[in-house]
């Protein structure tokens, strides 16, 4: 389930992880949807996250100026991206755009 858990953050599809861990597609999709052990695997999700965006601050501060500061934004937004998508549809607001009319 960890493994499942970690591939799901790297964004690797569902059927590729149950082809590389040798499972069956059903039981990857039922964690991946919250049907089976929800709780425990959104732990995993969120461990799994909080590893990758300390990676990724890890190497961008091995770098220096633009390219270093690049790579710290770009690691907040994949976490504030992915912290997004896991929210319950219900919780989700709906953004609407207004046009101005001219």
């Amino acid at each position: 389930m960890e493994l499942v858990a970690e591939f799901h953050i790297h964004r690797i599809r569902p059927s590729r992880i149950a082809y590389r861990l040798g499972i069956d597609i059903a039981q990857v999709e039922a964690w991946l949807s919250g049907e089976q052990d929800a709780e425990r695997f959104q732990r995993l999700m969120a461990a799994h996250r909080r590893r990758k965006y300390q990676f990724q601050i890890c190497r961008a501060d091995r770098l220096r100026g633009q390219q270093a500061y690049e790579l710290r934004l770009a690691a907040q937004q994949d976490l504030q991206q992915e912290n997004a998508m896991d929210l319950p549809q219900a919780g989700r607001r709906r953004q609407t755009r207004v046009r101005a009319h001219t």
